[in-house]
């Protein structure tokens, strides 16, 4: 697991634990390398995420990696090409933009987005054995646009990418790790892939 001081490492390294996986946390760019998968966890600010990322040269080896990544929650915004937090260049994994929610609608729903919400339309092997729709757990105040890479959506305020696939790179919006059964199915699928 990419260590960069963003947010719910300890809650990921304890969800993989009770699947029976042995997650390191590293920043070593050799470590990460010769990883057999390598999960971009985050909770916290683009641009500060970013420069962090930098500072360890992160920015430039994370999207060279040929095995399977798993990037969530801001590890998934950090894989698109550019965040609105911040004003912020990504990774450019995905060439898709991440925009702030719009202001809510009468009331009815608030940013930042936080609570359980349905994610449907799920496309490939991540989703194995998972309903469709299926409930995840979110907190997060932008999301990535809908593309061609799109493999899941929801709905708050607007429809949005709930999770985007592009060759080894799998990112989902919501966080597994607290989305209890069908989190931890999500998991496992992953190191299954």
């Amino acid at each position: 697991m990419i260590d960069y001081k963003a947010g719910n490492i300890r809650s990921v390294l304890f969800a993989l634990e009770r699947i029976g996986a042995n997650g390191i946390l590293t920043d070593d760019p050799q470590r990460i390398l010769n990883a057999d998968k390598v999960i971009f966890p985050g909770v916290g600010e683009a641009s500060s995420a970013m420069e962090a990322l930098r500072s360890r040269g992160l920015d430039k080896l994370i999207p060279t990696l040929k095995q399977p990544l798993l990037g969530i929650c801001l590890g998934m915004q950090l894989l698109c090409s550019h965040s609105e937090e911040g004003n912020t260049n990504c990774l450019n994994v995905f060439p898709v933009q991440v925009k702030r929610f719009p202001e809510k609608r009468a009331g009815v729903e608030k940013v930042p987005h936080v609570g359980w919400n349905t994610v449907s339309g799920l496309k490939g092997a991540l989703f194995n054995d998972l309903p469709d729709p299926v409930y995840m757990y979110y907190v997060h105040s932008f999301y990535a646009e809908q593309s061609a890479f799109t493999t899941g959506v929801s709905r708050h305020i607007i429809d949005y990418s709930a999770s985007l696939q592009k060759d080894n790179f799998y990112a989902v919006q919501y966080h597994p790790e607290k989305s209890g059964d069908a989190g931890e199915r999500l998991l496992r699928n992953f190191i299954a892939i």
